[in-house]
């Protein structure tokens, strides 16, 4: 008889097992087109924004693409968000340049040190990255506020939006100058002529599931090599920067970062602070760019998978000769728009990339830079949090400053800093508002007790208030404090009610304590077994119960 119901339960579950897997398989091959679609938008978008982070920190332009490569391919397998795009960013090339420099300095001229400390404060930046996902310090990115997280996209819209007008210069007896005339039109009506295909295609049915940000690049591509236009290419983007051209091999093994580096506390003292800021830079931007892709897809990644990701990719690069770098808000936002949902899109946009340098070199030299801009325009404007123009008045006065504050920091500072302090801003604003909640109902008991009713939240910016509700000199003989509707936060507070027990005793009076929650009580006694006689443990009111299985 059991061998009989096995065999039933075999042949009755079997087959929703089958075909769950079957639908599991089906879902993940139907995207599997608007993956690779969109990887290769990507990787085309990829080129000149490595190329161009490279040259703002200083160092040769494989340096940025082999970057984006080995990170994009590490984080696209490892890391806790599928979708999301990393590379090389200009949030941490900004900060290499000083190291860079610095690094070159100590050194030989020609000799190019500065690219040696480069690679192994990457890989200690890697270790400090993988280290915050080992303690698990990801999970703390879910208390920046939703301002800070509206000013940050606003901010780094901005920022993208002022990166690409750079492309609008060109080189004139060896200075960058803004272009004039027939060229500046012809960019602007080719650039115009990319955003108009990314707006239309869309609202076509026929070509909806086609990434309209590669139809637009092989497009204008198109118009630009058959009707042989004299305007800016990835090719003349490099060779003006002072790059050779995009063609490369394979990332070498860099065997000599350590003779060339002394592995010593000098060295540690120098590229120790400058691993600690790339390494908060990076967990940062690439957090917040996975909040910012888990609204999108209406999906949760895992922000500790994906610091110790980050962490390993940049281990990786720094030992084969890569720049470092985190998420791409504007690349990994193409590839949301173009469809690309799981680890296969940002695969094949790495690997794309690597076959590119490898292969295509000359053939993606001839892109046109208008196309590229034309698409981080358009993710310039789906980036930027709109509604915020329309919530600004509604919202309240602190929120709306934050909100503003954090988008001009990232615009004049980095995004680090924005962050932080829009955090501290709205921490302070919250401490303030709930400081003023104190409240202390009073009344006398028959027996002549008076009690202290306290209401709202007891912690360090509420003390003051606390303090100004009781009245030791004048109160009767015999107090009661009770804290039903209260909550004791922090040892600030608990530093207040010894205080204040301390003066009633002090006065010759006698005090009693009701309704602390457990821990608290524990928490006093520890710090002064005296106070076991003054808090009252026997409760019998229901509330108190109800109370305390809410605040644990």
């Amino acid at each position: 008889m059991f061998l009989l119901a096995v065999l039933q339960n075999k042949r009755i579950f079997a087959p929703s097992n089958t075909t769950t897997m079957t639908e599991f398989v089906k879902k993940r091959v139907a995207n599997a087109k608007n993956d690779i679609l969109s990887g290769l938008t990507v990787a085309l978008a990829l080129v000149p924004e490595a190329v161009a982070f490279a040259f703002v920190a200083g160092v040769d332009p494989l340096v940025g693409l082999y970057a984006a490569f080995m990170i994009g391919l590490i984080t696209s397998v490892f890391g806790g968000r599928p979708g999301m795009i990393s590379g090389a960013t200009g949030a941490l090339a900004v900060v290499m340049v000083s190291l860079v420099a610095e690094g070159n300095a100590m050194g030989a001229p020609g000799e190019e040190l500065g690219l040696y400390y480069l690679f192994v404060t990457v890989i200690l930046m890697g270790i400090i990255q993988m280290l915050a996902g080992v303690l698990k310090l990801g999970k703390f990115v879910r208390l920046i506020p939703h301002p800070v997280m509206m000013g940050f996209v606003n901010g780094l819209a901005i920022v993208i939006f002022l990166s690409q007008l750079g492309m609008f210069k060109e080189f004139v007896n060896g200075e960058k100058v803004w272009m004039q005339g027939t060229e500046l039109w012809l960019m602007l009506g080719l650039v115009l002529l990319t955003m108009a295909i990314m707006w239309g295609l869309p609202k076509l049915k026929a070509t909806s599931k086609l990434p309209e940000a590669l139809i637009g690049i092989l497009v204008v591509s198109a118009i630009v090599i058959l009707g042989k236009l004299d305007v800016a290419t990835v090719g003349s983007f490099i060779k003006d920067g002072g790059g050779e051209g995009l063609k490369g091999g394979l990332p070498q093994f860099q065997f000599d970062i350590f003779n060339k580096v002394p592995l010593n506390w000098e060295t540690f003292k120098f590229i120790g602070p400058y691993a600690l800021i790339l390494a908060a830079i990076g967990l940062i931007e690439s957090l917040m760019t996975l909040n910012l892709i888990d609204e999108l897809t209406e999906t949760r990644g895992n922000s500790n998978r994906e610091c110790l990701a980050q962490g390993g990719a940049n281990i990786v690069t720094g030992l084969f000769g890569g720049m470092g770098g985190c998420a791409m808000i504007g690349q990994s936002i193409i590839n949301i728009k173009g469809g690309g949902r799981t680890r296969l899109s940002g695969i094949v946009a790495a690997v794309t990339l690597l076959l590119f340098i490898l292969f295509a070199s000359g053939l993606i030299e001839q892109v046109p830079i208008a196309a590229l801009v034309g698409v981080m325009f358009m993710v310039v404007i789906g980036t930027f949090a709109w509604s915020s123009f329309r919530i600004i008045n509604r919202i309240p006065l602190t929120d709306a400053i934050v909100l503003v504050a954090v988008s001009l920091l990232t615009v004049f500072f980095d995004l680090a800093v924005a962050v932080i302090a829009g955090v501290i801003m709205s921490a302070l604003a919250f401490a303030w508002e709930n400081a003023k909640k104190i409240r202390a109902r009073k009344h006398i008991k028959e027996d002549g007790t008076k009690v202290y009713e306290i209401w709202g939240p007891l912690f360090f910016g509420s003390i003051q208030a606390f303090n100004s509700k009781f009245d030791v000199a004048n109160d009767p003989e015999n107090v009661e404090i009770d804290f039903i509707e209260s909550r004791v936060s922090d040892h600030s507070a608990l530093e207040a009610i010894w205080a204040l027990v301390g003066k009633y005793e002090e006065a010759g009076k006698k005090v009693k304590i009701k309704h602390l929650s457990e821990e608290c009580q524990a928490l006093m006694i520890k710090a002064s077994p005296r106070l076991a006689n003054v808090i009252e443990h026997d409760v019998d009111d229901p509330r108190y119960h109800v109370m305390a299985k809410v605040m644990e």
